[in-house]
This record gives structure tokens, sequence and C-alpha cells, in this order.
């Protein structure tokens, strides 16, 4: 089966949906990734189809048209100042237009606010089907495999399971050795992209300026991509790389289809490899 690939939102961020859905069918990906859940940032646009009935029937519309599935909502972030409850209304809209999936991370360094919270999550998104996907962030209050494993462990709910960012795994130091140890079906979909081998400090502007605009495409950074992915399950790939140099120069529609010929090239590549290496053995 080949594998299947999303456009995730932050690829192409500021996109409205509709466009956001042409350009990865155009491009030729199985799925969008959208972003229906603020997040409260300074200038941000706003695309919260659960509360408006128009872009909502335009979403719809255009998945038809393009013949296009809409994988993950998100960002369903644990935090002290948000309440869980309010994405409610966005797990119901996104799952009315065929999401399978939620993307959440956690914010707090409170351990069992973060336990009380990621479980109210997953049971809100229990309700409409859907699964969440617990993402780990070298910057933020779950910053490794570790400690995402002990969430899931922790809440222990049946539609609950690890997101490995392959930037932010190789920034918190996780091997494909680390990741070959977890029981397979724990993990969700992937976040694809490449990036600088060198892990800059937390407190160097580097490290939340590369995971923001300027990750690589795969193949052209220093990220043991094939390792991770070899280690790992055949699950989805959602290609999330925000690039502002890029986009400035390809256009978003541009930089979209980028990011697929060349994660498509890597798969090619590894699987060649990959048949060599059992023809000498």
């Amino acid at each position: 089966m080949a594998r299947k690939f999303s456009l995730a939102y932050l690829t192409i961020p500021g996109t409205n949906p509709v466009d956001q859905i042409r350009i990865a069918a155009e491009a030729g990906y199985d799925f969008v990734s959208l972003r229906p859940i603020p997040m409260h940032l300074p200038n941000e646009p706003l695309f919260q189809f659960d509360m408006d009935k128009k872009l909502f029937n335009n979403i719809r519309g255009a998945l038809e048209q393009y013949d296009i599935k809409l994988m993950d909502i998100e960002l369903a972030r644990v935090r002290e100042d948000l309440k869980v409850e309010d994405y409610e209304s966005a797990f119901a809209a996104g799952a009315e237009l065929g999401a399978t999936d939620v993307l959440s991370s956690i914010w707090t360094k409170d351990k069992e606010f973060a336990y009380k919270e990621f479980e109210k999550i997953c049971d809100l998104a229990f309700k409409y089907n859907l699964k969440v996907n617990l993402e780990f962030v070298t910057f933020s209050g779950v910053p490794g495999l570790k400690e995402a494993l002990e969430v899931l462990d922790k809440v222990s709910r049946p539609n609950a399971y690890l997101m490995v960012d392959t930037l932010h795994a190789h920034r918190s130091m996780v091997s494909p050795e680390d990741l070959a140890k977890v029981d397979r079906n724990k993990f969700g979909f992937i976040h694809l992209c490449d990036g600088p081998g060198e892990i800059p400090s937390l407190e160097d502007p580097s490290m939340i300026g590369v995971a923001r605009e300027g990750r690589l495409y795969p193949g052209e950074g220093e990220i043991d991509l094939k390792g991770m992915l070899l280690a790992m399950p055949e699950n989805p790939i959602s290609i999330e790389l925000p690039n502002s140099k890029e986009i400035e120069v390809r256009g978003a529609a541009g930089h979209a289809e980028r990011c697929l010929i060349t994660a498509k090239e890597l798969l090619v590549n590894i699987a060649e490899e990959e048949d060599v290496e059992c023809q000498l053995a």
C-alpha cells in the first residue's frame, strides 16, 4: 500500500482552508490538515469553521470538488489559560467534515494538570470517533519521547496516540533505536520535515525560529529521516514544513508541491537502499 500524505496547516500558514484544499489536491496530496482552533497569536488569521457556517460549507464543497479528505484538525493544546472544553465544537465540525484525527500538545510542567486536561481532550474527541495524537515538542511541557509515553500510559485512553515530528524528535535527541522500542500500536500519524543537524539550546532563538519558519525539504537537511521512518509503522505522513524563504520564492502552491516531491523521493530512496541491503545480506 502506498504511503498517504497530508498537507499540514503550518506548511503554508495563513492560507484559507479552501485554498489549502485546492493546493493540496493539485499537488497530489491525499489529505489536508486544517486549523480551526485558534492559537491566540497577534494578527492570527482565524479559520474557525465550527463557528462560521459559510466557511464550513465552502470547505465541505472544496473537499468534494477536489476529491480530497480531511485527516486531522489542530491544535488542541493543554495550558493553564486554556479551556479544553472549548475544543468540542471544532471536534464536532471536523468529524462532520470527515476528520479522523486531532493533533494535541501540552504546554505546562504541572503533570497532574496535564494528565487531567489531556484526558478531557481524549474523552471529548472519543464522542466524535476522533483519535488524539500527542506531539512532543522540544520546548514544550512534554519535551521528549519519554515524557509523551508517560502521558499516554498515565491517561490510558483507547483513542490516544503518539505523534512524532521528525524535527522535534531530532532536537529532543530521540534516536531511531528509541522509536523502535515503542509499541507500534501507539503511533499515530507522523509529521515529516528535515532540518539542520545542530541542536540549539532552548535559549537560542533558532530553536523556535527554525521550527516555525525554517524547516528543510526531506533529504536536504541532516536529520536521520531514514532511520526514524524505518523505526515506525507506515502510518500517514503529514508534511509540516514551514519555510518562509521557500514560500517567498515558490509561492504557497510551489512550496507545497516541492514538499511532497521531496518526501516521495525520500521514500523511494529508502526503499531502494533497503532492497540493495537485502540483496547483499
